[in-house]
């Protein structure tokens, strides 16, 4: 079945169901991004995938390690799956700190695992994907091993904050593996209930705060609005994308109940996309996106992307000129100037907020 047939299928069923190795780049604290709180927590964790990936993904599996990938910042491709920053690097500036380095580079900055990690590998999800990265469980037992090894405490760790990046590659697999359309919204269901897991388990191994970003309409990426010519968005698969966000809701709350707290949260990426999307606020100083559906950088045709040569070395992408003027990066990733919009609207602002009240 292809992808549109199969999600068709889906709209049909959730009507009734809802009615080299490179150096490693560290981050800099970002200028716009201070914290005007006092109360900071000192040591940021992260897990996921490619929206907090900041340079684990190995570079046999990724074009992230290939120009054009890092032409903003730091000028070289870093691992990040944009021209610059990304969700971490943000989340980082607010709480007032360096980006957490690469899991991958613990050992040759040995010095600076005392202000975090990140564990998150890019096209990775909660259960296995096509990807032959650490899923979300093995990223967790990474942080195990290290209190097991003592590089951390359970003491140590009550001062630190994790982000929990999911942004839907566990639903590209399933489309892909040829999963039935009836049986999406379980599947669904699967993935927020293995969340809701390694959520729990990331606070059992004494981390403080866990904020987990909700979905962005994936239907309106490139990746999904390409066969509209970057017209339309795809309905269906923002459907599924509000099924998610409703689970994850739900399993959030449950976890602030198991646990007579209020340590999980959501952070609203949904919604901070939409307002930037949609163009209903911007912030200050940023130019107006030109045609939000459209990437900076792109394939010429299917089955290349951004970052693909073929076997004679000629690029087989399109680059514009000013990633600053895009939403998107590529097929699926924000801009760096496309995620510092979205970081200052005020539903991510005010879910950020979360990490330090």
């Amino acid at each position: 079945m292809d992808t549109q047939s199969f999600l068709f299928s889906v709209f049909c069923f959730l009507f009734y169901f809802l009615s080299g190795e490179p150096q490693v780049v560290e981050g800099t604290r970002l200028s716009w991004t201070s914290s005007p709180y006092g109360l900071k927590p000192k040591m940021l964790f992260a897990f996921g995938d490619s929206y907090a990936d900041t340079g684990n993904t190995k570079i046999a599996v990724t074009r992230s390690w290939h120009f054009p990938y890092g032409i903003t910042f730091p000028g070289k491709p870093s691992g990040r799956f944009s021209d610059g920053f990304v969700s971490t690097d943000f989340v980082a500036g607010y709480l007032g700190m360096k980006t957490p380095i690469p899991y991958r580079w613990r050992k040759e900055l040995s010095g600076r695992v005392k202000y975090g990690l990140n564990f998150a590998y890019g096209g990775t999800g909660v259960f296995d994907t096509l990807v032959a990265e650490p899923n979300m469980t093995t990223q967790i037992d990474f942080l195990q091993q290290l209190i097991n090894d003592s590089v951390y405490t359970k003491r140590v760790l009550r001062t630190s904050v994790a982000l929990v990046s999911l942004a839907g590659n566990d639903y590209s697999y399933y489309i892909e593996t040829n999963g039935s359309a009836t049986a999406f919204p379980g599947f669904i269901q699967s993935v927020v209930n293995q969340l809701m897991v390694n959520m729990k388990r990331i606070h059992d191994l004494g981390v403080r705060k866990i904020g987990v970003m909700s979905l962005i309409s994936l239907g309106c990426t490139p990746q999904n609005t390409a066969g509209s010519s970057f017209q339309r968005c795809n309905e269906t698969e923002n459907d599924l994308v509000m099924l998610h966000n409703n689970l994850l809701l739900q399993a959030v709350n449950t976890l602030n109940q198991q646990t007579n707290s209020t340590l999980f949260f959501i952070i609203d990426l949904h919604n901070a996309f939409l307002t930037v999307f949609n163009g209903t606020q911007t912030h200050q100083g940023s130019p107006t996106f030109e045609k939000p559906f459209e990437p900076c950088c792109f394939g010429v045709t299917e089955g290349f992307f951004c970052g693909s040569v073929d076997e004679n070395g000629e690029k087989k992408y399109t680059l514009c000129s000013n990633p600053k003027t895009k939403l998107f990066w590529d097929g699926n990733h924000p801009t760096s100037e496309g995620w510092r919009a979205i970081y200052s609207t005020p539903a991510f602002q005010n879910t950020l907020k979360q990490f330090i009240d």
